[in-house]
């Protein structure tokens, strides 16, 4: 299949890619490099997949209309992966209109793009955030998700219900995928365990929200490629019912933060300096993910533990920033452009 994963320089994006490769489809892949986390980071993980002749890489902007028309112009896809959004909750408060432009506006060209060209699936990321205030656990699909508490969150909810109205009106199979906090090698360095391991490797204090007694369902990056690419050939036999799903991509076994930061702590053999805080703006108390859908449909469920994912994540941090700065090639975007053709 020839396969368009848009945000492919980051954490879920890349190791979506180098799946897809490793199993010989070919990846057309798309990322503005933006600096919201540091870029070289994203420019290493295209380091790993630019050598296989099976990738092409650009950079892009989905929120830019006419490159991203152009796009589906000039190349034909099976399948599209949205994963390109800005992500983060707090830094939502302070730059709203980053995410009207990426998360709205962007995922409106990808809408339009996917329409215009037949694509027989699109799959897009949404989040666990959209719950939002929701006090039944576990959080499933057929809950209520009217009460965001973050703009990031409404986003995302907005992108669940543009994609039905295009679903619904041109017959395009989508499929909304809701994200519980996934962690990992190749990480995002915005992510609470990734802040962390970084503070703990250097003897910092790390911030502890709502003294530690929040509860994320932490999946592991692994658990999550596996169900995308379950999931990419699937074909919906709906009747009278517009090709539609979403589902939730959680681990199903909630962890407090305090319980991770102390197996985070043994795995790295240090102990952390803690500040312990109150619950900040826009977060939430528990995430819980019911996945019943996810194993009637695919027979799949995240099996990945914490002591697992964390040992894997430790593993890669360490070997990553235990490498001499010199031979970190960090590349403009334009090397990237040229190197990927």
């Amino acid at each position: 299949m020839k396969i368009l994963v848009t945000g492919v320089a980051g954490f879920i994006g890349y190791h979506l890619a180098k799946r897809l490769l490793i199993e010989g489809n070919q990846v057309y892949g798309i990322d503005n490099l933006n600096d919201y986390y540091d870029v070289s980071l994203k420019q290493s993980r295209l380091e790993q997949l630019l050598p296989n002749g099976n990738f092409i890489f650009k950079c892009l902007d989905i929120s830019d209309r006419n490159a991203t028309g152009q796009l589906f112009v000039e190349h034909v896809f099976d399948c599209v992966v949205n994963l390109a959004a800005q992500a983060g909750v707090r830094y939502s408060l302070e730059n709203p209109h980053t995410y009207i432009d990426s998360n709205v506006v962007g995922f409106t060209n990808i809408l339009e793009g996917c329409r215009h060209s037949q694509i027989q699936h699109l799959i897009f990321a949404s989040s666990s955030s959209v719950y939002g205030a929701n006090t039944k656990i576990p959080f499933s699909v057929s809950d209520r998700v009217d009460t965001p508490v973050s703009l990031y969150a409404a986003t995302k909810k907005a992108n669940e219900l543009m994609a039905h109205a295009y679903s619904h009106l041109y017959q395009i199979p989508i499929t909304g995928l809701r994200f519980f906090t996934v962690y990992g090698a190749w990480g995002r360095p915005d992510m609470a365990y990734y802040k962390f391991a970084k503070a703990i490797a250097e003897g910092k204090a790390i911030d502890v929200y709502n003294y530690g007694k929040m509860k994320r369902d932490f999946t592991y990056i692994d658990d999550v490629v596996e169900a995308i690419i379950r999931i990419i050939p699937h074909r919906y036999q709906t009747l009278n019912q517009p090709p539609y799903k979403i589902y939730n991509l959680g681990n199903n076994s909630p962890v407090e933060l305090g319980e991770f930061i102390t197996t985070l702590e043994k795995v790295m053999g240090k102990t952390a300096l803690k500040n312990l805080l109150p619950m900040q703006p826009g977060d939430v108390v528990a995430t819980y993910a019911d996945v019943d859908d996810l194993i009637e449909d695919f027979d799949f469920k995240p099996t990945t533990s914490i002591t697992q994912g964390l040992e894997k994540f430790v593993q890669w941090y360490q070997e990553y920033y235990g490498m001499d700065s010199t031979n970190k090639q960090k590349l403009t975007k334009n090397q990237l452009a040229l190197l990927a053709g």
